[in-house]
């Protein structure tokens, strides 16, 4: 399991555990599995996806980074907004 912090400005929007994180990446999607290698990566615009599935979490994310270090994932973003 991947330990994942979602953060903006104005709060901490997500704390808790993930399968896996696909994340709008400046160039692109990206997506993160547990034991994938260290990373850093500029964020985009788009949907940030904690989870597959219906029990998944859903953010709309506008510019930032996300970094992955030993199945910990940290998405520090300019602006989020929980998406419906």
């Amino acid at each position: 399991m991947l330990k994942v912090s979602v953060i903006s400005p104005e709060a901490i929007l997500f704390e808790g555990e993930a399968d896996s994180v696909v994340a709008p990446a400046y160039d692109g999607e990206l997506g993160i599995l547990t034991g994938h290698a260290p990373l850093m990566a500029l964020l985009g615009n788009g949907e940030l996806r904690l989870g597959a599935g219906a029990s998944g979490r859903r953010f709309t994310v506008s510019g930032g980074f996300l970094q992955v270090f030993n199945n910990d994932v940290r998405v520090v973003t300019e602006k989020a907004t929980i998406a419906t």
